[in-house]
């Protein structure tokens, strides 16, 4: 069985029809890039996955469920905008995200179960290259030290599904290259389900398994909203990546960048 389905997805706004007639079938530990057009979708797909959004027909379901109304612990997203707190120290930034769901109603930690947290996200901060950043504030970090950081926010929940919408698109080529090489090898470690969102073909073929082309294959100039976009292309990539993310070969310390 599929690990998420997507069976006839429709998404409008009024007489605007953003998406039609989407179905997917999405194994467990893929990692699917989707690209496209300005316009045709893509984040908006991302949206409902999230739960941001619910579709206007169709369902979506994880695991043999239907998706939750709301964006959950199943599920992280890392914006192109870097989503972090801005008065919270890098350390504070990850820690966060181990204590709220333990504590709802303080918030917080305390004692053993704090020191714990704080050392869980000491060592996913190392992974992303920020050790040496913990008591610095994200206004004093680099762009790709910032991405890094909501990178780490995501990972340090261990998400089943990961969403990223354009998580590269403000880095200069050298940082991207090293953010990926970094987004990889985190999923191979985690086995987690990616979906990812850009605007650039070759960032797309070169992380992906599996490449989504989002495109509008209805146009009527005199009704140029009335019909949606669909995945017109559904491309196998890399047979090898998948069976990667089981072997520890690549052991090459990436987590030495400073950016």
């Amino acid at each position: 069985m599929s690990f998420i389905s997507v069976n006839n997805i429709w998404q409008e706004y009024g007489s605007h029809v953003v998406l039609e007639r989407i179905n997917l079938e999405v194994k467990e530990g893929e990692f699917c890039s989707m690209v496209g057009a300005s316009g045709c979708g893509k984040s908006t797909f991302l949206r409902l996955l999230l739960g941001q959004e619910r579709p206007t027909r169709g369902q979506i379901t994880l695991n043999g469920k239907a998706l939750s109304a709301e964006p959950d612990s199943s599920r992280g997203v890392v914006f192109q905008r870097y989503s972090v707190f801005p008065h919270l120290t890098v350390l504070g930034n990850v820690t966060l995200g181990l204590e709220f769901p333990a504590s709802r109603f303080f918030g917080r930690r305390f004692g053993a179960a704090k020191r714990a947290a704080r050392e869980q996200a000491t060592q996913m901060l190392e992974k992303v290259g920020l050790g040496h950043a913990l008591d610095k504030y994200p206004a004093q970090l680099s762009g790709g030290m910032q991405q890094r950081l909501a990178i780490a926010q995501a990972f340090i929940m261990q998400p089943r599904v990961l969403l990223l919408d354009e998580p590269f698109g403000a880095l200069d080529p050298g940082i991207r290259k090293d953010m990926h090489v970094l987004l990889l090898q985190l999923w191979r470690e985690t086995q987690m389900t990616v979906f990812m969102v850009t605007h650039d073909l070759s960032e797309g073929f070169n992380l992906g398994s599996r490449l989504l082309v989002f495109d509008k294959v209805r146009i009527d100039p005199q009704a140029p909203q009335a019909y949606g976009a669909r995945i017109t292309y559904d491309i196998p990539l890399n047979e090898t990546r998948l069976s990667q993310m089981q072997s520890p070969a690549a052991d090459t310390n990436i987590y030495a960048f400073r950016r």
